[in-house]
């Protein structure tokens, strides 16, 4: 007689710094000899390239009140019953041991659904303030896992903190050692996120070529740049005498980052896991339009550890971040600091945290306190 294995089922929405966590927990669930499938939008198919191959993807459908005009507004109460409908249905034909959403509109359908059906749920929130849906669900799941600590949370619920799991290419380089700036070739990794790099496109090229020459021939930079703006970005390096590699998304980030002297970043909080664990210094620049401020709380442990410089976009000038980039690789020594620090907030075992209780929750130790 075969055993049944465990099924596991992924709720996430269509951005890296939800997807990644996700691909994480499903390396390691897949290791333990779980089934796992990944919930999804559109969108959010465009991240499950780097999924092991065994995760089962079901795109569905979500809507958001954000996005489209008054008709794509009155549609979503619609669209989002349609979705949790659909999937109740395929929950009650193959159903999940637990349900994790991490986050995002197309988390909704697997989580309504769980919910209705009264199966074990969690979710995992990456940043240090909930995200919409994270909020709507915080009190009907089991229990809330967080990946920045402490993460603001609605009265009377608490969360427990397992850091933000990162992928198994970032798991391999983490504490890699880290060779401090010198008088020899050095790497400055730019990355912006899903969202809002075009002012790091604007600032960081004409930053950088600010930095007095004996610096700057010194530089190779890797630059990740929306389309739109990648052909301008690699003119401007050009014309400026920097070697830089310039593309809209880079495959071996884990092994660029490894390599650099110097991260430039937004605060998403997967990118900043992903600094910490494998343990590089960091200007960190928030996104301001961000509505709850949350990339702010995401930097937060890397500045209170001395791993990282802030720079609000405020005050973000060619200037201030030239000035910036000079203090760190001007200053070998302190350099290394960073970098060790960044180490020291570091949770390279968070997907193993996370993996424990999606176990100790579906063995129904964590049932008790579900709230229908």
């Amino acid at each position: 007689m075969t055993l049944r294995r465990p099924l596991l089922v992924m709720a996430a929405g269509g951005t890296g710094g939800h997807m990644f966590p996700a691909q994480s927990l499903a390396e390691t669930m897949l290791a333990k000899g779980w089934r796992v499938k990944l919930s999804t939008d559109a969108r959010g198919a465009r991240y499950v390239g780097g999924f092991p191959d065994e995760v089962e993807i079901e795109q569905v459908s979500s809507a958001t009140f954000a996005r489209g005009g008054l008709l794509a507004k009155a549609a979503v109460p619609f669209r989002v019953a349609a979705g949790v409908g659909a999937m109740a249905l395929k929950m009650q034909k193959d159903r999940p041991d637990i349900v994790v959403g991490f986050g995002g509109y197309p988390s909704i359908p697997a989580l309504g659904a769980a919910t209705l059906l009264g199966l074990p749920r969690m979710i995992h929130e990456q940043n240090g303030v909930l995200g919409r849906v994270n909020q709507l669900f915080a009190t009907r799941v089991d229990k809330i896992a967080c990946g920045t600590w402490p993460t603001e949370l609605p009265d009377g619920v608490e969360g427990v903190h397992v850091g933000n799991p990162v992928r198994q290419a970032v798991r391999d380089r983490a504490g890699a050692g880290y060779i401090q700036p010198g008088d020899y070739p050095m790497s400055i990794l730019v990355i912006g996120g899903s969202q809002g790099a075009r002012i790091l496109s604007d600032i960081v090229p004409p930053a950088i070529a600010a930095l007095p020459m004996d610096l700057v021939g010194h530089l190779r930079i890797s630059h990740q740049a929306r389309d739109e703006d990648g052909e301008r970005v690699t003119q401007f390096y050009a014309e400026h005498g920097v070697q830089a590699d310039v593309q809209p998304f880079f495959s071996d980030l884990p092994n660029l980052m490894s390599e650099a002297q110097l991260v430039i970043s937004r605060a998403g909080a997967s990118s900043v896991a992903d600094i910490s664990v494998i343990g590089r210094p960091s200007i960190l620049i928030p996104l301001a339009s961000a509505i709850r401020d949350e990339q702010t709380a995401n930097a937060q442990a890397l500045v209170d550890a001395g791993a990282a410089i802030r720079m609000p976009e405020s005050k973000l000038t060619v200037e201030t971040l030239s000035k910036s980039i000079e203090q760190v690789l001007r200053h070998p020594a302190g350099a290394g600091q960073m970098a060790s620090a960044a180490l020291s907030v570091s949770k390279p075992g968070a997907s193993d945290e996370l993996a424990a209780i999606v176990e100790h929750i579906s063995e129904g130790a964590g049932n008790e306190g579900s709230q229908q």
